[in-house]
């Protein structure tokens, strides 16, 4: 049996999304009793490179010239990226394959041309390079890169270069185009699926047919008896169904399975048959045991599913099939990942913030590996500890580990590691640096963790010492009240000291910072930020983000939202997805008022900018009413590293 695992578009584009690795690695293992030729391939990263072509820009250039010259009147102007791509369009198709080679890391001297500013066109995205952040007169990048960052100055000026390019595509030609959120809004929480059958039945766009055309190639490169698609995230749904559209058309005996994080938070009620019109099986949580009794179901129909949607072929109901005699595989069994026949040499680099710990997300090829399934607090209110893949905590041996890093960089070449655990445990992370040095093994790794006090000054020195060099970790809501009403289990001090720690060994620190959490006062979302701020100055934190809180239906707020002080509106007659939920706060918080300053203070703190200035001057122009001053002590955090 042919198998054929894929990623659809778009993911990140420095790295190959790890689960058709994770799949390919444990399916290897039964490759001889089940007769399986198991392939992978990654077509968000061909749709990307195919439409930054001198022939996909042609292209693009033609189409959306071709629209503008139909408007009628200059209301019908089209928006700025789109001007400026037409106006520029000759430059950007002479560019474009230079650009793409140079961001895969294949023609560095070109960072010459590329610095220099006179080569490339520039156009709204480079509006980031702001000339506040420099001395008067002095080149706007030079605090960043100086005189000798010159690779480093080229990939961020490429990748706004780029990130201009993604803006014609989406406001020109395909509405639903982004980089890493390909058709997000249609998928998202999106409780029927009548959207999704409109875009999956309107003419296709410039992509759409270039996926089209990637598709079936790939369909007669590996002739595939069953092609697995994987959707992490809402921004793959629009890409996997277009893909199984095809697929459909030119191959209709080629069985269709679809699963990843998307189908196991979001369409776990699922009762829409038109998807199975497209796909054949939905599996829920971690795709090796129901992949494997998948593959034991084709080969014989008697034998059981498992977590797996299909739909009666009489009905057309669409039914949950499980079984209580198989089980999920231990972590300890599900092999090691392989990204065997993923052009690696083929991904791009690119820095999307001039922040060294914010660019790891972009920048460079990361191989993937757990350290322990699930989570090992599993306690957070806003988080989704009813499923699986937070709920079923499965820790993996430390030599077990190390074992998988050597084949991992023995496949691949590549040394540095992103450990996507969901919260990777300190003890677990103790024993795999020991491991790491005891055997001489050399790597370059980052993670998440929780902000721990078990995380001393001392393991921290070990952590750096085994190639550690970044963490992130969630602070939150940086306000103890609420940190407990979410049921953390951390103070703001207490990940002062940890932060602090983890910097003094050299280790770079990322914080997820929320608002909008329930009950949360304006009062206290201005004093997070000045604690937040607080860190900052103190060294603690590099880099952070803001995100808006969501109630989302598998979370603890979501089972009992009374308990947390609000009401919510579910949908009614939930026949696709659920995942985010609406819901009323009688406190009352404008927290879209608030969140424009919260971003635009980060974006300085990231930079170094604006740490002596009152945390109220970010909230200038929120409104006509003024926020309130910071209640927090100005020494909170010094006292707190000082204690």
């Amino acid at each position: 049996m042919r198998i054929l695992l894929v990623t659809p578009p778009m993911t990140q584009l420095n790295t190959p999304y790890p689960a058709t690795a994770y799949l390919c690695g444990f399916l290897r293992q039964h490759a001889a009793r089940l007769a399986l030729d198991i392939a992978q391939a990654d077509p968000a990263l061909e749709l990307f490179l195919s439409l930054y072509s001198r022939d996909g820009l042609t292209a693009l250039a033609d189409r959306i010239a071709a629209r503008v010259a139909k408007r009628k009147s200059k209301r019908d102007a089209p928006p700025p990226a789109v001007a400026h791509f037409l106006d520029e369009r000759d430059r950007y198709i002479a560019t474009v394959e230079a650009v793409v080679r140079f961001l895969q890391g294949k023609d560095p001297s070109l960072a010459l041309r590329i610095g220099g500013r006179d080569w490339l066109p520039e156009g709204p995205r480079f509006a980031a390079i702001d000339p506040a952040l420099a001395e008067p007169g002095a080149d706007p990048l030079g605090w960043a890169f100086g005189d000798l960052g010159l690779q480093d100055r080229a990939k961020y000026i490429a990748s706004l270069y780029v990130d201009d390019l993604a803006d014609a595509i989406t406001h020109g030609e395909d509405e639903h185009f982004g980089l890493s959120r390909y058709g997000e809004k249609l998928a998202a929480s999106a409780t029927r699926y009548d959207g999704l059958a409109d875009a999956l039945a309107a003419p296709p766009t410039l992509v759409d047919d270039r996926l089209a055309s990637i598709t079936r190639a790939l369909v007669e490169r590996h002739r595939p008896d069953l092609l697995g698609l994987t959707v992490p995230f809402p921004g793959n749904v629009y890409g996997a169904l277009r893909m199984a559209q095809t697929v459909r058309a030119i191959a209709p005996a080629t069985r269709i399975a679809l699963g990843g994080g998307y189908v196991n938070t979001e369409l776990r009620g699922l009762r829409e048959p038109r998807l199975f019109d497209l796909v054949d099986f939905v599996t829920l949580d971690d795709g090796e045991a129901p992949m494997l009794a998948l593959l034991e179901h084709l080969r014989d129909p008697e034998r059981p599913l498992l977590r797996t949607f299909v739909r009666d072929p009489d009905s057309r109901a669409v039914e949950l099939r499980t079984t209580d005699t198989l089980h999920d595989i231990p972590s300890s069994a599900a092999g090691t990942p392989s990204y065997a026949g993923l052009p690696l040499d083929r991904y791009l680099s690119v820095v999307e913030m001039l922040n060294p710990m914010h660019r790891l997300w972009s920048d460079g090829r990361w191989n993937k590996i757990t350290v322990a399934h699930g989570c090992y607090w599993k306690k957070c209110s806003f988080c989704d500890v009813t499923l699986d893949y937070i709920g079923r905590y499965d820790p993996v041996a430390a030599d077990t580990l190390v074992d998988r890093i050597e084949a991992i960089v023995a496949e691949t070449g590549q040394t540095g590691f992103h450990l996507v655990d969901e919260a990777a445990p300190p003890g677990g992370l103790k024993a795999l640096a020991e491991r790491l040095i005891a055997r001489n093994v050399t790597i370059t790794w980052w993670g998440n963790i929780r902000f721990e006090k078990t995380f001393t000054p001392q393991l921290c020195q070990l952590l750096a010492r085994s190639g550690c060099v970044a963490v992130s970790g969630g602070l939150e809501v940086a306000s103890d009240r609420l940190l407990a009403l979410m049921k953390k289990g951390v103070t703001v001090e207490q990940v002062a000291r940890v932060t602090r720690a983890f910097t003094d060994a050299g280790i770079m620190v990322h914080a997820y910072l929320m608002y909008g959490f329930p009950t949360e006062t304006e009062q206290e979302t201005v004093d997070s930020l000045e604690r937040v701020r607080q860190l900052f100055e103190a060294g603690c934190l590099q880099s952070a983000f803001w995100h808006r809180f969501a109630a989302t239906t598998h979370s603890p707020i979501g089972r009992d939202p009374q308990l947390f002080g609000i009401r919510l509106s579910r949908p009614k007659d939930v026949t696709f997805a659920e995942n985010e939920l609406p819901f009323s706060d009688p406190t009352g918080t404008d927290h879209d008022r608030l969140g424009a300053g919260l971003r635009k203070a980060l974006y300085n703190y990231m930079h170094g900018m604006g740490l002596d200035v009152d945390v109220r001057r970010w909230f200038d122009g929120a409104g006509n009413k003024k926020v309130p001053a910071a209640k927090v002590p100005r020494d909170l955090v010094e006292r707190a590293l000082g204690a």
